[in-house]
């Protein structure tokens, strides 16, 4: 995330915030000028060209602190959740705050980088929407289809996603991954399946696999026989050994955690600007930055106590696929 300040009186501020702590200025997020802006008592904000902006409806609700173009309207961010949890569904109205926060840094980050959101609304055919879902009730797969993202808000409890993550022996398990994991599919459809040009689709079967390849059939062999042997000197998770889609949207995922810390620990002066330039490929990055950072990051983790922040090891394949997902983000505008 970048490293946000108050306009009001300078004080650091939090993606999160809706308040300064200092001043006591209303704040909100304004997504066209990617930054936290002042509010005044109303929940207004005037943009630099004299558009009006509002505080989104849903801030007691989900916690939300985007501005949205009408009054008692919502932002564009939460236009993007198709169904949440019934009022009645306590639980999962616990959770959902969770659930829309995470959205929120996603979406904040693919605008970043410059990957198209956009919501069924305005494509049905080809746009996104997330179904944030409570499992009190009915049974929740954390999923994609056709531009539909189901996600299970009991995700949002520590002690559930723990117990899930230690069952299926997974090193990292949180809100976000889900949905970085998720939109990963939403984009293979859209930026390589649906490509103009196939030999983007090629490139990705030569480094992910064949995606036509019986689904159902690798997740119950998954399941059965878990990965294969060595599987670490090609793949970034054992989970990612599955099937290639699965493959594909692991490593779009890490490509997500990589670009956002790094922005972060720009942000913060734990890593100059001037090493990021002149990286000709994203695998340089990776190499040159992203280990060292994540290194002392882990190291960090293990002084508190804590287990690693960033344990996973990106062998000469791993970087191959990475940098084919970073080469599918689109051209910076002029």
């Amino acid at each position: 995330m970048k490293a946000y300040r108050c306009r009001i009186c300078g004080n650091p501020l939090y993606f999160e915030n809706s308040v300064c702590v200092s001043c006591g200025t209303g704040v909100g997020y304004s997504r066209g000028e990617r930054d936290i802006v002042p509010v005044d008592a109303r929940g207004v904000y005037v943009d630099a060209e004299g558009w009006i902006w509002h505080v989104c409806r849903n801030l007691g609700l989900s916690g939300c602190t985007w501005l949205a173009p009408l009054e008692g309207g919502q932002c564009s961010s939460c236009d993007l959740t198709r169904t949440r949890p019934h009022d009645a569904d306590v639980q999962g109205l616990a959770n959902f705050p969770l659930a829309e926060r995470a959205k929120r840094q996603l979406v904040a980050e693919l605008d970043a980088l410059g990957f198209p959101v956009v919501g069924k609304a305005q494509d049905a055919a080809n746009g996104l929407a997330f179904d944030l879902l409570s499992s009190s009730s009915q049974q929740v797969m954390i999923a994609h289809a056709d531009g539909v993202v189901t996600i299970d808000l009991a995700e949002g409890d520590d002690s559930h996603r723990e117990r899930v993550r230690s069952t299926l022996a997974e090193p990292y398990r949180t809100m976000l991954g889900h949905f970085r994991h998720e939109i990963g599919h939403y984009y293979e459809w859209q930026l390589v399946e649906r490509a103009a040009d196939p030999a983007v689709l090629a490139q990705c079967r030569a480094l992910f696999g064949d995606e036509t390849a019986d689904y159902a059939s690798a997740v119950q062999r998954h399941y059965d026989e878990g990965p294969p042997r060595g599987w670490a000197q090609t793949y970034i998770s054992s989970y990612a050994t599955m099937h290639p889609y699965e493959d594909f949207a692991e490593t779009w995922a890490h490509y997500l955690h990589i670009c956002d810390t790094i922005e972060t620990a720009v942000s913060y002066g734990l890593v100059p600007p001037a090493d990021l330039v002149g990286r000709a490929r994203f695998r340089d990055l990776v190499t040159q930055v992203w280990v060292p950072l994540s290194t002392a990051l882990n190291l960090v983790n293990r002084s508190m106590g804590k287990d690693d922040l960033y344990p996973f090891v990106l062998a000469d394949p791993v970087l191959d696929k990475l940098d084919f997902v970073a080469s599918l983000r689109p051209p910076a505008l002029p």
